[in-house]
């Protein structure tokens, strides 16, 4: 039983119109999710990516090869259902944010993550109307009230198709700031992508490179780009 997989049972996979958005028929059935509810889809160009997938199937079905569907169930079937505690969760980041944790030494790192770190810093407060503040070290210094609840309420405004890619963008990266640079499309998701791994790099260049961590990190950044590509879905016309 363990390898029964499911057949590929339809000959044509179409975009069709709803009330609330857009949905993808198989021969004129419905597509709906693992939890059984309606697949409804934000936009057209989400719903073509979501049938495209379903059309490239062959005899079998892989789940494997279908990123954008599995992204939209999880947006309908776990993100859109406790909406509140994944914003928690992720609004949570800024009061420990990536870019804000800074090394006192060597020289070279302090220099390097001030002058990467800090423009995305800047762009925060004049973009998203935040000012967060830097700290040495890694003990845990909590940022102003004022500026977390803006943080908060950017977040709690997405709606779950934007909150699932949302939560692989900051929780990839580690930085709340970076997921909306990223989600306000601001930055090439690539550059975005370096800065969360400065620390990394530095590393890298002066120890030498770890396979078995690049591989893990290449994973990561194939993750990240897709939420990036998601979100690109989300806010097409």
């Amino acid at each position: 039983m363990s390898d029964w997989k499911a057949k590929r049972f339809w000959k044509d996979a179409a975009v069709v119109a709803v009330e609330d958005g857009f949905t993808v028929e198989l021969d004129g059935r419905r597509v709906k999710t693992p939890a059984k509810r309606p697949l409804t889809l934000p936009t057209r160009a989400m719903a073509e990516a979501v049938a495209a997938e379903w059309q490239a199937q062959e005899k079998q079905i892989d789940p494997r090869t279908m990123p954008v569907t599995k992204t939209a169930n999880a947006a309908i079937d776990k993100v859109a259902v406790q909406k509140a505690e994944v914003v928690e969760m992720l609004a949570a980041y800024g009061d420990s944010d990536l870019l804000c944790y800074r090394a006192d030494s060597p020289e070279g790192l302090v220099a390097r993550q001030a002058a990467e770190w800090d423009p995305m810093l800047d762009w925060a407060a004049q973009t998203l109307g935040v000012r967060l503040e830097t700290r040495e070290g890694i003990m845990h210094e909590p940022q102003a009230p004022e500026a977390l609840a803006e943080l908060h309420r950017r977040t709690a405004a997405l709606d779950p198709f934007e909150l699932a890619a949302f939560h692989d963008l900051v929780s990839l990266t580690g930085s709340l700031i970076l997921g909306f640079a990223a989600l306000e499309q601001a930055f090439d998701p690539a550059e975005i992508w370096a800065l969360s791994r400065l620390d990394e790099t530095w590393q890298a260049e002066q120890w030498g490179r770890d396979d078995v961590a690049e591989q893990e990190a290449e994973i990561k950044r194939q993750a990240f780009l897709h939420a990036c590509a998601i979100i690109v879905l989300c806010k097409a016309a």
